[in-house]
């Protein structure tokens, strides 16, 4: 083997370009690069804003990154003239003894791609010419207990297909066509518009999808019909078992691979945003999966995980807690967060179980936690690190949303960081979620000595700014399906859906339901089934799928309906106490005095000669019922009525409707 000495220039002793040629006993010649004529790719102040928790595009610093050199001693076939292709790794191991590059390029024998570390930083790097994307990839690393591991690369950008554990060298070729959506995305202010969300797992909307190219082409349409004003997915981050629904994550930067690479899924998100459709997506930074191949012990130690055992594991989901208290933990999230939002332009992120980071006690009994320094169970760590998530999140992507899926009654989730809140946009209401389904579960017939729970959403309405969620979680694991959780027959069944859709719709806040609600699907979610499409061909539930889009196309044209969401002043009660007929009205007022009344019978009878209290005098026209025969109702219309002044329920004016049986009805005054 022979090689090219360092040689002397004007600037002092350099780099030379060389070639290793190395001749064989059986006579064959080899002539190959090498590694360690390059020099670090990644700079000092990459590291130093790493090693301070403030580097915000983490994901162009560390991980696998496909570069081109040019290189005027040519390739190692002799080609002068050439460019050199290779990716450098770089990867953060600071207790690892030694860190090796190994694939199917060395035959996953890592002896000639042992890793350079760089000073104290705990960062390992090496670049290796010749390897392109496409190429399967690990670390081997021989950690601080001095055994030889295997890793998967914690910045990988993506990931063989589960089970196999491989990381897979990534450079994208994908040119966004998007930048009118995002200039008007950055012009506007989410949170005061019209949110109506449809939540999907991707892998189960429908089985006969194989990739994120062919989901565009259905869903999108299936979407824009329907009216949603965004997708929310579920996780689709990279997770080795699909029974967590993408729960557990192990690839935070790497797009989940049963449906494509990279470039496949932000063909989904560009092909939505052409509709007109925001994407949000699931986003995991609570808790991390065991699995040996991935962030788990990483360099032998608990790098990622809390090394306090009463911190470090979640006893509910088996898995490891971030150690939030550490800058480079920390970092490693704050710029996943960052890094979907730019590199996949996501337009809002749903941040899953706040409430596990925000208490040291979460599901722990006492003995099993220890306070905080000021003596009490929240974790000031992780609500630092939330704060600095959302802060980042919204001062780097204008026009985004993040959003908290918390179950308590934590203050502030949705005020300002400088008032000390923790910065959400918007908050998961889970208390109306369990209270309207919990009461739809009663029969009618004694719905009457359940009023409060369908009413008491009002009371703490404004605390928060709210989305209000029938997700999947309230349709999977024997809890049914929405129709199946509606007492009574099928058409009273199939008018319950109508009405949740209705009520919702009309309540303060933001809207999601989760896929197959809109069809009112019998059965409840399977994983590894599919919606049941075939449930369309039946007219009942082609009703309620046609009444979600016309609620949704109501709902986005009529600003009553939500430019007041916030705001004590967007909604007052008409009647509120009726429970001996079952029925709430109330009017939703817009910003600048639109006004639309809803008037929502959840009794089994129709009220002819119904009294409802009005805000003013003049014509009000039925623009909706969900008792229209094309939605599967009884046909039961009140086309336009007049008020008649007189004292009812404090208000001056009033007008007697017919409200139907499990049904709602929408008037709006005429101008």
């Amino acid at each position: 083997m022979a090689l090219v000495p360092a040689v002397a220039t004007d600037e002092g002793y350099g780099v030379p370009d060389y070639r290793i040629r190395t001749e064989y006993e059986d006579g064959s010649i080899v002539v190959s690069d090498d590694s360690y004529r390059y020099l670090p790719t990644i700079g000092e102040m990459d590291m130093y804003l790493f090693g301070e928790g403030r580097h915000e595009r983490l994901w162009d610093a560390l991980g696998a990154h496909v570069l081109r050199y040019d290189d005027p001693m040519g390739s190692s076939e002799g080609v002068k003239d050439e460019q050199v292709v290779g990716t450098a790794f770089t990867v953060w191991a600071p207790n690892a003894h030694a860190v090796r590059v190994v694939g199917d390029f060395n035959g996953w024998n890592g002896r000639a791609h042992a890793m350079r570390e760089l000073g104290s930083s705990g960062i390992w790097e090496l670049f290796i010419p010749g390897i392109s994307a496409g190429e399967i990839y690990k670390y081997e690393i021989l950690n601080a207990n001095n055994e030889w591991t295997m890793k998967a690369d914690p910045m990988e950008r993506s990931h063989e297909i589960p089970p196999r554990t491989g990381s897979i060298v990534v450079e994208s070729n994908h040119e966004w066509n998007d930048a009118d959506w995002l200039a008007e995305r950055a012009a506007k202010d989410p949170h005061n518009g019209p949110v109506s969300i449809y939540e999907v797992n991707a892998s189960s909307w429908r089985k006969d999808v194989n990739d994120y190219r062919e989901l565009a082409d259905k869903l999108v349409p299936y979407v824009q019909k329907e009216g949603f004003t965004h997708v929310e997915f579920m996780p689709l981050a990279e997770h080795p078992f699909s029974g967590s629904w993408g729960y557990q994550v192990t690839g935070y930067y790497a797009i989940d691979s049963r449906l494509g690479g990279p470039d496949d899924f932000k063909y989904l998100v560009e092909k939505l945003h052409e509709a007109g459709i925001g994407v949000i997506m699931d986003w995991v930074p609570a808790h991390f999966p065991k699995d040996a191949f991935a962030l788990g012990r990483f360099d032998g130690t608990p790098l990622y995980e809390d090394p306090d055992p009463t911190r470090g594991e979640h006893p509910d989901w088996g898995t490891y807690v971030f150690n939030f208290g550490r800058r480079e933990v920390r970092n490693f999230l704050v710029a996943n967060a960052c890094f979907w939002l730019d590199e996949f332009h996501i337009d809002a992120l749903r941040v899953d179980a706040v409430s596990s980071m925000l208490y040291l006690d979460y599901s722990r009994e006492a003995g099993q936690w220890h306070p905080n320094i000021y003596g009490g169970r929240e974790n000031l760590e992780a609500i630092d690190f939330l704060k600095e998530a959302n802060a980042t999140a919204y001062k780097n992507n204008p026009g985004i949303m993040m959003i908290a899926e918390e179950s308590t009654a934590y203050p502030g989730v949705t005020a300002p960081t400088d008032a000390g809140g923790l910065g959400f946009g918007l908050k998961w209401n889970m208390g109306w979620m369990h209270d309207t389904l919990q009461y739809l579960h009663e029969e009618p017939i004694n719905r009457k000595w359940h009023h409060n729970e369908i009413t008491f959403s009002m009371v703490y309405a404004y605390s928060e700014h709210y989305v209000l969620p029938i997700s999947h979680d309230e349709v999977v694991y024997g809890k049914g399906s929405v129709f199946g959780k509606m007492p009574g027959n099928d058409w009273q069944k199939y008018a319950g859906v109508r009405a949740l859709f209705a009520y919702q719709w009309a309540h303060p806040g933001k809207n999601l339901t989760f896929m197959g609600n809109e069809i009112a699907q019998y059965g409840e979610w399977d994983h590894d089934g599919s919606i049941d499409w075939d449930a369309l061909e039946w007219p009942d539930h082609q009703g309620v799928q046609k009444l979600v889009a016309d609620l949704n196309e109501l709902y986005k044209t009529s600003p009553a309906l939500w430019s007041q969401d916030f705001d004590p002043a967007g909604f007052q009660w008409l009647t509120s106490d009726d429970a001996d007929h079952n029925t709430l009205s109330f009017v939703r007022i817009g910003k600048d005095g639109e006004q639309m009344v809803a008037v929502v019978n959840f009794s089994g009878e129709a009220w002819s000669d119904y009294q409802v209290p009005l805000t003013k005098g003049g014509k009000w026209t039925e623009v909706l019922t969900t008792d229209d025969e094309i939605y599967g109702g009884s046909g039961i219309h009140n086309g336009t009525v007049e008020a008649v002044e007189g004292e009812y329920h404090s208000r001056d004016w009033s007008a007697k409707i017919t409200v139907p049986a499990l049904g709602a009805v929408f008037l709006k005054p005429e101008l």
